[in-house]
């Protein structure tokens, strides 16, 4: 006996209400196993890729590409028990029994994604070069565990790489060139241009819908207060170098917001008001056991904020991973939305970008936000007395925002002074 069952648009995390459907990968008629991915959604968040919790066949879906659907309505139909079915479409204000089944989604799809939109707007492909293939080599792979993790992350088959480190051993150099050769950049809208006008239209949705909601909410609740220091980072550019030449960080890439991350944790342990939330309901300012560092990261679907989970617990090497793994996953668009909910502090490095400076808007919830501008060599006037001279130096300045409800100017510029004195000597960071 043929049982048509409905595939409710699930709740994918930090109770989100609605997601536009982005591909669908089946159609009417197709066999469906459990688990099987049918559709790629956009949620505020990323990019998401939903599983059947049933096994059959398709027999109507409910949604088009392009469409926004609200969480908990129906998006597709399968017939289970040996048959196929075609079934009404669910009114939009009819109840639905069955309640939302929660998934948790496993990143974007590694196939080109094609939306199709109404109106005048439409899609804008991405064109990457085809990867030359290559013959991956017989036998066991070798490779270190964190570096199967990262493979794990990204879904890259390590059977399939050519080992570029010593010894026939895969690095995470390898991954990573992997992860992006596979990986076509997610699609966006084409502005429509007004014939009459000639202006511009983009369409706000997905991650750029949820950041303008998220920074203007931020900007209008908390009272920002924002702080800047510049300084010689000298010091620590010279103990990046010493580090990368160690064997233990052979494999690891240790990039200066690594230094700028473990000199703000630090500084951190000394200001802990600055891993805090003000909980306006409850009346009280709580104060956060773990550090939950949030790395700004630049997509081309727009801003994300993921963090590492107990930063501070993290020794340097650890530390570089976990933002290079964090990095690479966002570009990739696979960043899971739980990667982005619980963040207590944030880093937003503009310096990439080559500016200088900027007032960083704290994430909704978080006391402080550290920017970070370029680093780059300028005269810089070093010695005392008669010893005193102009050298060529590395220079950058750091931006703090913190919320002024919670941290007095004090405790901020106590927290910005102490995480530029490990950044000009390293060495205080052990006392």
């Amino acid at each position: 006996m043929t049982n048509v069952q409905q595939f409710m648009l699930p709740d994918v995390g930090e109770g989100l209400t609605e997601a536009e459907i982005v591909t669908w990968l089946v159609k009417p008629g197709d066999p469906v196993e459990v688990n099987q991915v049918v559709v790629e959604i956009e949620t505020a968040k990323s990019l998401v890729e939903l599983p059947s919790p049933f096994a059959g066949e398709v027999s109507a879906l409910h949604a088009e590409q392009g469409d926004t659907v609200d969480v908990g309505r129906p998006i597709i139909s399968i017939a289970t028990g040996g048959g196929s079915a075609v079934p009404e479409p669910a009114s939009p204000t009819e109840s639905v029994e069955e309640e939302p089944k929660l998934l948790v989604g496993y990143g974007a799809s590694e196939a080109p994604s094609r939306r199709r939109r109404r109106g005048a707007a439409k899609v804008a492909p991405v064109v990457v070069a085809e990867p030359t293939p290559v013959r991956a080599p017989s036998g066991p792979v070798r490779t270190k565990p964190p570096v199967r993790l990262l493979a794990r992350t990204l879904g890259v088959d390590l059977a399939t790489l050519v080992p570029s480190g010593e010894n026939g051993v895969i690095t995470r150099d390898d991954v990573v060139r992997a992860s992006r050769a596979a990986t076509t950049a997610v699609p966006v809208a084409a502005p429509s241009v007004d014939d009459a006008t000639g202006d511009v239209r983009i369409p706000i949705k997905g991650v750029r819908k949820h950041t303008a909601a998220a920074m203007v909410s931020s900007a209008f609740t908390a009272p920002h207060v924002t702080e800047f220091v510049t300084l010689d980072v000298t010091a620590t550019m010279e103990l990046r170098e010493r580090v990368l030449a160690r064997r233990e960080f052979m494999d690891v890439k240790v990039s200066p917001l690594t230094f700028v991350a473990k000199a703000f944790l630090r500084a951190i342990e000394r200001t802990p008001s600055a891993n805090s939330r003000w909980d306006e309901a409850a009346q009280e300012i709580v104060q956060m056991r773990e550090v939950n560092l949030g790395i700004a990261a630049a997509t081309p679907r727009g801003l994300v904020v993921p963090n590492i989970r107990s930063a501070q617990r993290l020794g340097l090497a650890d530390l570089a991973t976990a933002i290079s793994d964090l990095a690479g996953t966002a570009r990739s668009g696979r960043t899971p939305p739980e990667a982005m909910a619980g963040g207590t502090v944030t880093i937003s490095n503009f310096g990439v970008f080559g500016v200088d400076a900027g007032t960083p808007i704290l994430n909704p919830g978080e006391t402080a936000i550290l920017g970070v501008g370029s680093i780059t060599r300028k005269p810089w006037v070093v010695g005392e007395g008669a010893d005193e001279r102009i050298e060529p130096r590395w220079v950058t300045t750091l931006a703090l925002s913190f919320d002024h409800r919670v941290m007095d100017g004090q405790q901020g510029s106590e927290l910005l002074a102490d995480t530029a004195a490990f950044l000009r000597d390293p060495a205080l960071a052990a006392l």
